[in-house]
């Protein structure tokens, strides 16, 4: 161990991100990922559009083997990912950070008037990640239905049929990739690395 005068202890720094938000974060990419790759072996089974004949993924990046082991997979994710967005939800509710993390009639107003470009990025930011909730809520409620369309039938009626449902649900899954995508370049362009890195790693600096 190094005990010269010119060696400096690492000290842990406050970060932008709390541990419950890093938790949230983690366990968001890991289902997704597992939600992603076993959806897409079931979509493999019988393809959303042309039928059994329509496009395929390769098979490298799927998970599951085949269709029934597919299910398993995307439906044991779906309770990570589902019970991981209500308790993150009941913790921004109880710490009243829905106000700094929604968007609000100042956010609209500053997109439409403000020409300070870091608060035009603020506002972006909430949009986006306000904007995202009810595109989770529609991909959970049309994969209930999918799940348990004869327990859950008045959610199949809901969409109109259940090709209707496996549309919707598809579609869902472009549109959380892009949110993923726009959520990260909107948090650089706003905190830059040091926030990017913060959502999933404690920060550790020379003092």
């Amino acid at each position: 161990m190094d005990s010269s005068p010119a060696a400096k202890p690492q000290l842990k720094r406050r970060s932008l991100q709390t541990t419950p938000a890093k938790i949230f974060h983690w366990v968001n990419i890991v289902s997704l990922f597992l939600m992603l790759t076993s959806g897409l072996q079931i979509y493999n089974a019988n393809p959303v559009f042309g039928g059994r004949e329509g496009f395929h993924f390769p098979f490298f990046g799927l998970l599951g083997g085949w269709l029934a082991g597919g299910r398993h997979w995307h439906f044991a994710a779906m309770w990570f990912f589902s019970l991981n967005l209500l308790w993150y939800g009941v913790y921004v509710l109880v710490t009243q950070r829905w106000q700094h993390r929604y968007v609000g009639s100042n956010d609209i107003k500053a997109l439409q008037q403000s020409k300070n470009p870091k608060r035009r990025v603020y506002a972006w930011h909430r949009l986006v990640y306000t904007s995202i909730i009810p595109i989770l809520l529609l991909a959970l409620l049309s994969g209930i239905g999918m799940y348990k369309p004869a327990q859950f039938h008045w959610i199949v009626d809901f969409f109109g049929d259940w090709f209707a449902i496996r549309v919707t649900h598809f579609l869902t899954v472009p549109i959380v990739l892009a949110f993923a995508i726009a959520h990260s370049l909107l948090a650089f362009k706003a905190g830059g690395d040091r926030l990017v890195d913060s959502m999933f790693l404690d920060e550790k600096v020379e003092s």
